[in-house]
């Protein structure tokens, strides 16, 4: 057992960051004690890290640090060939040996961490998009060019290369890499009755003036009525398949209410979607929530869906993603809390791929206004399809680039593909299976 002494100031914040890098993400045990300057871990056999204190020493009352002003305005880079970004302190380390061996390291590994994975800058940066979210490129991270890069991993990395050069006798924990496919269901059919049908007909031959079109579509919607063809978005085997194929099942994450324009495109009563539901567990793969557009920050609407979605599939709902990536901080989280939920998937950019969080892998979350470490964890979103697609128009070999260099760095990577987003799906069944 290693013992952690920390200053008497942000002590909640302090002891939550040190269990996340040492318990979650090393996976040894650490007795807390106080009064230091700076972080100081004494190893069992008498070697000291200390790890220098390069922010919270500066606010001495508690919550003082949440201030735009205390984000760096830039920052700097580790001298080795891997550059690792640097967000509070800096690359200086020192080794002594007298009767014992000492490491000071001038890296604030602790407050550059929990600046990323309580996302406390999204809370003080009010700049929000059209449907009230926090931007990628407004993020610190996308402007100082590391957002593909899992800071919070190579902070990790770091400090166990420093433990080992101690001589630490506990052994580090070995993630395998993993890989989540998940699916949020906007959408279920392209086509639900001859009235739409009709509609887009007819601004295909006013505006688009395609009559070949308009005749496509009836033909279409005809074939499908009579059982000869799936709907459009009717690609969930699809889906399961690609999974399967490389052994690992899906998540599936639907919407069960809502009360805008963006909410209620299927009832999660209709007979066709009681049909879908059943065959996907069947097949073992996994039934989250969709919460609807404004369930991010109101707990009743979304412990209603969750009620209504638990009714249905007669489970317990355990995961899940917010519709169009709405995300509060800490508010969601916290509704997320008291809703019994144990894993959210949100934490990623609807502009941009990467590591909104630091980190691919999943974490228990804090509070930053309650100051608690939460029971709920996060499965940080790292690439969205319409990301790649929509957003930045990419090739397909440009997204297959971005893919492998996000793959290639993170212990987990979290994949969010629509069964509705068609124009690059054959892209994502090649990728994926090629990945086996």
């Amino acid at each position: 057992m290693i013992t952690v002494t920390i200053p008497n100031n942000n002590i909640e914040e302090r002891r939550y960051i040190c269990s996340i890098l040492f318990n979650e993400f090393l996976g040894i045990g650490f007795d807390v004690e106080y009064g230091s300057k700076d972080y100081e871990i004494k190893l069992d056999n008498g070697n000291i890290l200390i790890i220098e204190d390069h922010f919270f020493n500066d606010f001495p009352k508690d919550l003082q640090y949440l201030d735009i002003a205390n984000i760096p305005k830039t920052i700097k880079q580790t001298n080795d060939e891997e550059k690792t970004p640097i967000i509070y302190g800096h690359d200086t380390m020192r080794l002594y040996t007298k009767n014992v061996n000492y490491c000071i390291c001038g890296i604030d590994i602790f407050a550059s961490s929990f600046f990323m994975l309580t996302r406390w800058e999204e809370y003080v940066t009010k700049c929000r998009d059209m449907h009230g979210r926090f931007p990628g490129y407004e993020s610190f991270a996308f402007k100082n060019n590391f957002l593909e890069i899992p800071v919070v991993d190579k902070y990790v990395d770091k400090l166990w290369q420093m433990l080992e050069s101690l001589k630490i006798q506990q052994k580090r924990k070995k993630f395998e890499r993993e890989l989540f496919l998940t699916h949020d269901i906007d959408e279920l059919f392209r086509w639900k009755n001859w009235i739409q049908v009709i509609r887009v007909a007819t601004g295909d031959l006013l505006k688009r003036r395609n009559l070949g079109l308009a005749i496509e579509r009836f033909l279409q919607y005809y074939h499908i009525k009579k059982g000869n063809i799936l709907d459009p978005y009717d690609t969930f085997d699809y889906l399961m398949e690609v999974s399967e194929s490389i052994g690992i099942k899906s998540q599936f994450y639907f919407m069960s209410g809502g009360q805008t324009k963006y909410d209620n495109r299927y009832a999660i009563n209709d007979a066709r979607v009681l049909s879908l539901i059943k065959k996907i567990k069947s097949r073992g793969h996994t039934i989250g929530i969709h919460p609807s557009y404004n369930a991010y920050n109101d707990s009743i609407q979304l412990h209603k869906e969750k009620t209504r979605l638990e009714e249905i599939i007669h489970e317990e709902v355990k995961e899940g993603r917010e519709h169009y990536l709405r995300f509060e901080v800490p508010y969601t989280w916290q509704i997320w809390e008291d809703n019994n939920m144990e894993i959210d998937s949100t934490c990623g950019y609807s502009d941009k791929e990467g590591f909104r969080c630091g980190t691919g892998t999943e974490y228990s979350v804090f509070n930053i206004l309650t100051r608690e470490k939460l029971k709920l964890r996060e499965r940080p979103l790292v690439v969205m399809d319409r990301s790649l697609f929509s957003y930045q128009s990419l090739t397909h070999d440009e997204a297959s680039c971005k893919l492998d260099n996000l793959r290639k760095q993170a212990n987990c990577l979290t994949i969010l593909w629509h069964n509705s987003y068609l124009k690059h799906l054959k892209f994502y069944k090649d990728y994926i299976e090629a990945s086996k």
